[in-house]
């Protein structure tokens, strides 16, 4: 549904982003996350049509946005971060206008506005100004906007930024609706939430593609020691000695000593070993009752900071450099391209000629 291929956006000597690749399927609801001026915003303004890239392909639903605009942003609803109303009119004359800016025919029109405001449940407010709305509202309000005229994709930025934790479980709730009539690609800083409602990351760093994959591949990938909390009932305080016994064992900190005498302990190990067997026969030598024991899970924000927080800092004369080597590289590989098409003729030109000759020998042969 949208492609990005090999896309670059310069401004001057600043690369807002360089040669990013990635693809978001139809149904798919997708983060993009990225630290602030890493490129998201950048990125989808492109897809959006709002700026032009500098290098590079956008198709979405099978349009190339610069051949075909119109028809790209007839199937895109962008929600924009920050809720920019028109303070001065209503909810419904809002949600009006938008489907106006987006050229719904006038006979679907008042259809369209009623389906959005339903779907958002707005019919309470829907002749409030929206100056006078709070919050939560307004998001909806700017969620309704997108959402007229039913496009097939829906580009939102920051949708839940700044509501209390009752609009963002309304919020969510509402952007899980879409899912199966809709592509989603959502830009958010609560990497907890991007978990609960995304079945694809995309992050991007410095204005490149850093990974694209599940949450859960992430999290899973990015996951460096295996990680315990145990809680036990140990009397004679020997759990703490255990790491002595079990060499991947890296430490063992005591985090919590609850009311019936219980401990809970934080077990880390210094590779990806898991030692829950090992624990288990310990302790039952040792009379060292375990109540509970868990894998402590690697969680997306972890996978987050572990992708982007060691990249290198390239300095403009590095990023011009690297920029011209990747040039260099295409013009080779074209060169190669084309090499290989004169070579394909050169063949092709050879056959013919010794079929045609075999051809002459054959006919020779027929009247002798």
């Amino acid at each position: 549904m949208i492609e990005v291929k090999n896309v670059t956006k310069k401004y001057g000597d600043f690369y807002a982003v360089r040669n990013i690749n990635f693809q978001v399927e139809d149904g798919e609801i997708v983060g993009f996350l990225g630290r602030n001026g890493a490129g998201k915003s950048t990125t989808m303004n492109m897809i959006t049509g709002f700026i032009e890239p500098t290098e590079g392909n956008i198709i979405v639903g099978g349009y190339d946005i610069d051949k075909k605009p119109k028809k790209v942003k007839e199937q895109i609803g962008y929600m924009p971060e920050g809720t920019p109303l028109y303070s001065e009119l209503t909810v419904k004359e809002f949600v009006t206008y938008m489907a106006e800016l987006k050229l719904v025919p006038s006979k679907e029109r008042k259809e369209a506005v009623k389906s959005a405001i339903e779907k958002t449940g707005l019919e309470k407010v829907q002749n409030n100004l929206t100056k006078n709305l709070s919050r939560g509202y307004k998001q909806r309000v700017s969620f309704a906007g997108a959402i007229v005229g039913n496009p097939k994709i829906l580009i939102l930025d920051e949708p839940t930024v700044g509501l209390d934790p009752k609009q963002v479980i309304e919020i969510r709730e509402l952007i899980k609706s879409f899912r199966k009539d809709h592509t989603v690609l959502i830009s958010s800083h609560i990497l907890s939430e991007v978990s609960q409602l995304c079945e694809k990351v995309i992050i991007i760093d410095k204005g490149e593609i850093v990974a694209v994959d599940t949450p859960e591949k992430l999290e899973k990938d990015t996951k460096e020691r295996f990680t315990l909390k145990v809680i036990v009932d140990d009397i004679n305080n020997k759990f703490g000695k255990i790491k002595d016994q079990i060499k991947d064992i890296k430490s063992v900190e005591l985090i919590k000593e609850n009311e019936d005498q219980s401990k809970e302990y934080i077990v880390e190990t210094s590779s990806k070993t898991d030692i829950r067997k090992q624990i288990f026969s310990i302790c039952s030598k040792e009379n060292i009752i375990i109540l509970e024991m868990k894998e402590s899970e690697n969680s997306l924000e972890d996978a987050f900071i572990k992708l982007v927080e060691k990249r290198p800092e390239y300095s403009q004369k590095e990023l011009k450099k690297m920029q011209y080597e990747k040039e260099i590289e295409i013009l080779r590989q074209e060169e190669k391209a084309n090499k290989e098409k004169k070579e394909n003729k050169k063949q092709a030109k050879k056959e013919e000629k010794a079929r045609k000759k075999s051809e002459k020998v054959d006919k020779k042969g027929d009247k002798e």
